[in-house]
């Protein structure tokens, strides 16, 4: 058997809120590397909204969910400071998704602070300083929609129908503070994120150390030579270049018997289902915790517009909260991303 790995991001422009990187990795038959993953377990998943059929969507985040489609209905709430009212924006097929998946892996968290330790427990301590996730314990998931638990059991089946099985999901969230504090330290905001690539895939070559293991890389930026970040990263490997190119760029590692073969690749998560797959973990995190965001502010003032965080908007949001609420003291370290 092989591992086959993804990774993908979410949050990498805005200027509010975390950004989240996550892997998900599948043991394969060696003959399924190569493969289209959409259409070999097209039985029980697909990669577009049509014809979806009870399928489990995995695609590109961007394309499962936009923060203004939701409608209210009953889903993760976080509880508003007193005088609020809860959050109920639908996540749609981003939430069934993730939490089909994490059910392949006998994962059923119940709220986001059981979602943070089964991902990425390392941040739980961190976010637990801000004053606007003290509630996560208390903003409940929703059960999915009645299909959902229907749909991870036909996804798990159709894996196993293939001699294959989802082995590992993973998620760093680097909050805002600790997202500062590291490009202060590297100045430069592209590296943060590579080296936070960098520990995911030494988690998989930690767990999975007598496995051939492939890991997919959705590519952010133009950066498409990488053999001296990775000499560094990985200094006990030998490496050779398969490829550098303006669309992909592929390297061999190797020690001790073992090759590992890593891509970088522009528009991986709508190439290699698993990166679509760690696309999707990494929205919904950060949705889940700038859902935590809104509500804890708006709950201060009922004028205020909710923000996805991005450049434009996460610059109004803030310009609103100083000019509706000139008596809050807010830690722009922990509120505001530098450049």
């Amino acid at each position: 058997m092989a591992i086959l790995a993804g990774i993908d991001e979410a949050g990498f422009g805005p200027l509010l809120g975390p950004l989240v990187v996550s892997c998900s990795a599948f043991s394969v038959k060696p003959e399924l590397l190569g493969v289209d993953l959409w259409q070999t377990l097209g039985r029980s998943v697909g990669k577009t909204r049509k014809h979806l059929g009870g399928r489990l969507l995995i695609a590109d985040s961007k394309k499962a969910y936009h923060r203004d489609e939701g409608v209210p209905v009953s889903r993760a709430s976080c509880p508003r400071s007193e005088g609020g009212t809860p959050s109920t924006r639908s996540l749609g097929h981003l939430e069934r998704t993730v939490l089909a998946v994490l059910r392949c892996v006998k994962r059923e968290p119940a709220n986001l602070t059981a979602l943070l330790t089964s991902l990425c427990p390392d941040c739980l301590p961190r976010l637990l300083e801000y004053p606007w996730y003290q509630k996560m314990p208390q903003c409940d998931l929703t059960r999915g929609p009645a299909d959902m638990k229907i749909a991870s059991h036909v996804f798990a089946g159709d894996l196993e129908a293939q001699g294959a099985k989802l082995v590992h999901l993973r998620s760093c969230c680097l909050d805002v503070a600790y997202y500062n504090d590291m490009v202060g330290r590297v100045k430069n905001k592209a590296q943060v994120l590579f080296i936070t690539v960098t520990q995911l895939i030494q988690e998989i070559l930690n767990r999975f150390s007598d496995d051939t293991v492939h890991i997919l890389v959705d590519r952010q930026g133009g950066r498409a030579h990488y053999r001296e970040h990775l000499l560094r990263s990985f200094a006990g490997m030998d490496l050779r270049i398969v490829a550098e190119g303006a669309e992909i760029s592929t390297y061999e590692l190797w020690a001790g018997g073992r090759t590992v073969r890593l891509s970088f690749e522009v528009g991986g998560d709508d190439l290699h289902l698993p990166v679509a797959l760690a696309s999707m973990v990494s929205k919904y995190l950060r949705e889940l915790l700038m859902d935590c965001m809104n509500d804890y502010f708006v709950g201060m003032s009922a004028d205020l517009k909710p923000t996805a965080g991005y450049w434009r908007d996460g610059q109004r949001f803030v310009a609103e909260l100083r000019r509706r609420l000139p008596q809050l003291e807010i830690d722009n370290h922990r509120l505001i991303r530098c450049r």
